[in-house]
């Protein structure tokens, strides 16, 4: 009705028309002309089958509004305001009243007590914090933050509190751009066509124009009207749309069901068919090419010793805190069977470092320049650190009564199934791109050990969101691969949005294929089997509208009455099926494989090291 009201026809002009000639026709036949062949069931099949189609289109489409939930929970519901603006007068924090977070104005000062998220953009105004910024750069390393610098909402404050004074909220805050971001892009995507309606826009014509002439040419070859409404109805059921409308519903159920059983989840046919012209793939670093948390990578020893002891009395300093280093530097001494002893006497220092008596030694572990600062002799250590710096390695030193000992590299490493996996994307005629929020040092160090030469950092969720508008410009239809909520308006805007499920719901929410196994690998295994999709979803197509143009004249002719007709649609049908079945057989190769960091190693002090990515 709608598309008549605007004076066009798609294919649910056929569906419609179609099952409602077979089905009158069959009313008539039943009451009026006893013994004559029904259409019930063309009727019903019809519309069963366009109905599923309806819906795997519908469910596709949902899950914009998916996105946008999952980004709205990332923001805190209730806000400790501790003044307004308008007040000028300013509560001590035990006098913190809570209040909607909604109702934040700029210029509202709010305490945000330890590991709460962040309930709007601001500036620090008092406190000293440690912030998690994952959601907005991806990293796993919190940032040390002084009054001044700027808060955003949704991220997750450290272990002391802060006051916060307010600048934005709502759609203006960093997380409503984002949210807005991934809500425009997901409604342009929804505005593409399948091809079956591109198609059908001359299609349905020809064949309302072909039924009324089949009409009228046998009643004016003399024929009643009875012989002359059957053949019609012949070139009606004959051309109505059961092949086309199972085309590509039963090839994307085919096709989604083998990506399932490979981990691989695709939302829809809009999805596969945006894949074909594929040119570039955009890949985050953290969480997608190395596996998303700090890992000690090198182990200095300054003494001439292996390290381990020096080792396992840092992890025993480090076993009570759960900064990201401090659980690498535990991770490390448990991977070489090290079990440290209880500590004593500990303190941390924010951002720092942390000193505490193990074994009845003194001890200190935390960054290089903080140990100086505390009267360690840290000139054994400058090459090696400059060269873990160089190598994008966050240098950790261990000092043991005032001596420094050991010299630890941290970093993201590189999963070890990422080279190849960069390889495969390539032999697929993929060009792959790294984008990511973290320093330029850590990108190029990450880059170059997967292989990959084109290299974007320190970006914003927005800038990751225009690469992919610029790459797409430049070279074509883009597919951007992420974990982050700050991949998510990426995701959302690129032709193709693959997201890694062990990251954050609103990335899923917010891409059209999600790889259960992550591993770059898996996005090439998903690359073609979407191609493998969307060349059985063509050929489909192309073999119902080849068998309409076959049988429409036979059934016009009089030659094919109204129950052949039937009988030669459902062959189509089957015909169709049987060639999406096909897809169970698409061989995927990568395999699953978990986010393991790359085995560290101890190297004596001054040998030369291997280049790793990482960030803090």
């Amino acid at each position: 009705l709608e598309a008549a009201r605007h004076r066009t026809t798609n294919m649910d002009t056929l569906v419609s028309l179609g099952g409602t000639v077979a089905f009158g026709y069959s009313v008539i036949a039943t009451i009026a002309l006893p013994g004559r062949a029904t259409y019930y069931d063309v009727a019903a099949l019809i519309i069963t089958l366009i109905a599923v189609g309806k819906y795997l289109e519908l469910a596709g489409r949902a899950r914009a509004g998916a996105a946008i939930e999952a980004l709205a929970e990332l923001q805190p519901r209730t806000a400790h305001l501790l003044a307004r603006a308008s007040s000028g007068q300013r509560g001590d924090l035990a006098a913190a009243v809570d209040v909607p977070a909604e109702t934040l104005r700029a210029g509202d000062l709010v305490l945000v007590r330890p590991g709460e998220a962040i309930p709007a953009d601001g500036e620090l105004a008092e406190g000293t914090a440690t912030v998690d910024e994952s959601m907005l750069t991806g990293e796993p390393l919190p940032q040390r933050k002084v009054p001044g610098d700027e808060l955003a909402g949704g991220t997750v404050n450290g272990p002391a509190p802060l006051v916060l004074r307010v600048t934005a909220t709502g759609a203006q805050s960093v997380l409503g751009q984002i949210m807005a971001a991934v809500d425009a892009a997901q409604k342009e995507k929804s505005k593409a066509q399948r091809l079956a309606d591109r198609i059908s826009a001359v299609f349905v014509p020809v064949i309302l124009a072909a039924a009324a002439a089949t009409f009228t040419g046998w009643l004016l070859a003399g024929a009643g009207v009875v012989t002359a409404l059957i053949t019609a109805v012949a070139v009606l059921v004959v051309a109505c749309p059961c092949a086309l409308g199972l085309a590509t519903p039963v090839a994307v159920m085919a096709g989604t069901g083998r990506g399932a059983q490979a981990g691989l989840l695709i939302r829809g046919g809009e999805s596969l068919e945006r894949v074909h012209g594929l040119r570039t793939v955009v890949l985050d670093k953290t969480g997608t090419l190395t596996a998303g948390h700090p890992a000690v990578v090198r182990v200095i020893a300054l003494d001439g010793s292996d390290g381990l002891g020096a080792l396992a009395l840092a992890a025993g300093a480090e076993a009570g805190s759960e900064h990201p280093l401090a659980r690498a530097v535990v991770a490390a001494a448990e991977g070489r069977g090290l079990v440290p002893a209880a500590a004593s006497d500990v303190h941390a220092v924010a951002g720092r470092g942390v000193t505490a008596v193990v074994d009845e030694r003194w001890v200190q572990a935390g960054s290089l320049a903080w140990l100086a600062e505390t009267g360690v002799d840290i000139s054994a250590a400058g090459q090696p650190g400059a060269e873990l710096a160089d190598a994008a390695q966050t240098p950790v030193g261990v000092a043991v009564d005032g001596c420094l000992r050991l010299v630890l590299g941290i970093a993201d490493a590189l999963r070890p199934d990422s080279p190849a996996g960069v390889a495969r994307l390539r032999a697929l005629g993929l060009e792959p791109v790294l984008a990511t929020g973290d320093t330029l040092e850590a990108a190029t160090a990450t880059g170059r050990a997967a292989g990959i030469n084109n290299v974007h950092a320190e970006l914003l969720p927005q800038d990751k969101s225009a690469l992919v508008d610029r790459l797409r410009r430049q070279r074509g239809p883009v597919a951007m691969v992420g974990d982050g909520i700050n991949d998510a308006p990426a995701l959302a805007s690129a032709d193709i949005g693959v997201a890694v499920a062990t990251g954050t719901g609103a990335a899923m929410a917010a891409a059209d294929i999600t790889l259960v196994h992550g591993g770059v690998g898996a996005v090439a295994d998903a690359v073609l089997l979407a191609r493998a999709t969307r060349r059985i979803i063509r050929q489909n197509l192309g073999w119902a509208f080849g068998y309409n143009l076959l049988l429409v004249p036979l059934a016009a002719a009089g030659i094919m009455p109204p129950v052949l007709a039937a009988v030669a649609m459902a062959t189509s049908s089957v015909t169709v099926v049987g060639n999406a079945l096909r897809l169970r057989r698409v061989r995927i190769t990568s395999a699953p494989s978990g986010p393991a960091a790359r085995r560290d190693t101890v190297t004596p002090a001054g040998q030369p090291l291997a280049e790793e990515g990482a960030s803090r």
